[in-house]
């Protein structure tokens, strides 16, 4: 229960687009039987059906607590040539 929950929350219109693209390019590599793309619609749909991407689940997002790092202050000095 716990996995498919995993594969049905968080659709969006980037994950739909994928499943969509993948389908299509699946289905019209069998139909014209040229197997090569058939491996690129199942990779788009595998990525859209498994929330994968570049990325991985929120794996580029930035870190929420950026406050936690103390921050020096730097202090300039002029320099005349």
């Amino acid at each position: 229960m716990k996995i498919m929950k995993l594969f049905f929350n968080g659709w969006n219109f980037m994950r739909l687009l994928r499943l969509v693209m993948g389908l299509y390019i699946l289905i019209e590599s069998v139909r014209t039987k040229e197997w090569i793309f058939g491996l690129a619609g199942l990779f788009l749909s595998g990525l859209a059906i498994m929330n994968l991407g570049s990325c991985g689940v929120n794996g580029c997002q930035p870190l929420l607590n950026v406050n936690s790092i103390p921050v020096k202050k730097v202090i300039y000095e002029e320099v005349d040539v």
